[in-house]
């Protein structure tokens, strides 16, 4: 609905009203809605979800036409992200949030800080989903605010070309509202846990939950080590419960991306069920590593396997886990990521030990053998030495190309000698690049970095901390923060606009008119900013 047919219908509504109602601004009440858009949780991931099965035909159609987004641990986090992208880009399309459980781990658990491995409450994971859409439809409400005061200052002046060149901006504005997809771990719990957090979540706002194939009490970081997964049913059963959820709320697009940590866990908690010769239970277990017994010399205890008329006798940790065979974690990954598309998953994500395309794509082109519309989400990890592994990979490169490397220490090459080297030129090139050419070579829809601003956060305080309690005093902060924001055109330099001040000011003026009591008169300092 446009804003003047949104001012047309309440001026009727008003004017029904007998006099009642004459104190109430239509334009106030249209411009109020149109500053909340999206009433629900439910209405924004129906709405994201739509705008991420169009990017998704988009990608298929054209592989440069792939997705980014970073993690945000907080909603301010998540509104400067965007506010950031609209002032840079002009438009937010290809650019979501990304929610990750080791943030909330990490930054958000009444626990305090904890490791990522599913010990938080599992409320927090909706709650900050329904945080940051509280940040983002701030923001759509603070940059119309602005537009309309503009519309105001126009029509005051006189200067109707003004007016209507401000009320096309109006009716085109770009929402700060994007899709995220949040990380649900290993869905806290059994398949019915899954589906109750599953339902928090959507109702939030989340339109794409991300759900791996840990054992959820077990559950690790997929940086970390000592991962244990789960047979394909039990996890498919997850799969099924996050699906039933966004079915049952009405969001039919609702879009489920599953993670495989195979390539780097080595242990299972359960041998799978299964019942006939091949079939994915059988599947699972032929990958286990099992030595062939006589029956006579059968353990007490001993979990016994029969395949193929021979029995064979899984190794046992002390743990009471079960290991897999060493080098079958790519062929796991494979068959994980075919059997999750082929029971309702929408994407991918490989969970991998190191940035490396050819790595991804040689498992994307096996998927895509069965598959062929197999896409990935691929988690640009801080977890990995982008600096080292490229330099490794291009040395390697040269090596292998017969190319003169006695300049250059494999052992040392992260070392600031070799920034501004040939070599360490090329692996930053590759850094740059690594996006497009693997959405091009390895099928990757979405890129993310999971724990960006995590990291920027503590290198701006230290940044900060060095100079404000140095030398420097008050000019650490003015020269390397609020100096930059004025310089960079940074929007929270008018912390109290960004805040809601000027807001809460137009809803005083809808409430009381002249007798309104108003936060932005000619004393207030931020006004020092307005140039």
């Amino acid at each position: 609905m446009t804003y003047q047919t949104h001012i047309a219908r309440i001026d009727t509504l008003i004017r029904d009203h007998a006099g009642t109602w004459d104190g109430i601004s239509a334009e106030s009440v249209a411009r109020m809605r149109l500053q909340n858009r999206f009433a629900t949780g439910l209405d924004i991931a129906r709405y994201t979800a739509k705008i991420m099965r169009a990017d998704m035909a988009a990608y298929d159609a054209d592989p440069a036409r792939y997705t980014q987004s970073l993690g945000c641990w907080h909603g301010f986090i998540g509104q400067q992200k965007m506010i950031a992208i609209k002032k840079h880009f002009g438009s937010t399309q290809g650019r979501y949030l990304y929610l990750s459980g080791w943030m909330i781990a990490a930054l958000r658990s009444e626990f305090g800080p904890l490791p990522d491995q599913s010990m938080h409450e599992k409320t927090s994971v909706p709650a900050l989903i329904a945080e940051l859409y509280t940040f983002l439809r701030q923001a759509d409400a603070r940059e119309l605010g602005m537009l309309f005061r503009e519309v105001d200052a126009a029509r005051a002046a006189g200067n109707s070309i003004e007016e209507q060149r401000l009320l096309n901006a109006i009716e085109n504005h770009q929402t700060h509202v994007v899709p995220i997809i949040a990380d649900i771990d290993a869905g806290f719990g059994n398949a019915e846990a899954t589906y109750l957090l599953a339902r928090k979540m959507i109702e939030a706002g989340a339109c794409a939950l991300q759900i791996e194939n840990q054992v959820s009490d077990e559950k690790q970081c997929g940086h970390q080590d000592g991962k244990v997964t789960v047979p394909h049913e039990d996890f498919l059963a997850k799969v099924r419960a996050c699906r039933y959820a966004f079915l049952e709320l009405g969001v039919e697009d609702g879009i489920i991306v599953t993670r495989t940590d195979s390539l780097g866990a080595g242990l299972t908690k359960q041998i799978a069920v299964s019942k006939t010769p091949g079939d994915i239970g059988d599947q699972y277990n032929g990958f286990l590593d099992c030595e062939e017994i006589d029956p006579a010399t059968a353990r007490n205890g001993d979990v016994i396997l029969n395949r193929d008329g021979k029995l064979l006798r899984p190794k046992r940790l002390p743990s009471n886990l079960f290991q897999f065979r060493a080098g079958t974690g790519e062929d796991r990954c494979v068959l994980d990521c075919i059997t999750s598309l082929q029971n309702g998953a929408d994407l991918l994500w490989i969970e991998t030990e190191k940035p490396h395309i050819e790595q991804i794509a040689g498992m994307v082109d096996r998927i895509r053998a069965v598959v062929p519309n197999a896409k990935l989400v691929y988690n640009n990890s801080p977890s990995f030495n982008w600096t080292l592994n490229f330099r490794q990979q291009v040395y390697d490169a040269w090596v292998d190309a017969g190319q003169d490397v006695s300049a250059y220490d494999r052992a040392r090459l992260m070392s600031a000698e070799y920034d501004e080297t040939p070599l360490g030129a090329q692996a930053d090139e590759r850094i740059r690049t690594f996006q497009s050419d693997s959405a091009k070579r390895a099928g990757i829809f979405h890129h993310l970095i999971t724990l960006p601003t995590y990291h920027t956060a503590a290198l701006s305080t230290d940044n900060l901390a060095k100079a404000y309690f140095g030398d420097a005093g008050m000019l650490g902060y003015v020269k390397g923060v609020q100096r930059k924001e004025i310089r960079e055109g940074i929007a929270c330099v008018r912390h109290q606009n960004m805040s809601g001040s000027d807001i809460g000011d137009d809803h005083k003026d809808y409430f009381a008119g002249e007798a309104a009591l108003k936060a932005g008169g000619a004393h207030n300092t931020m006004n020092q900013f307005a140039a």
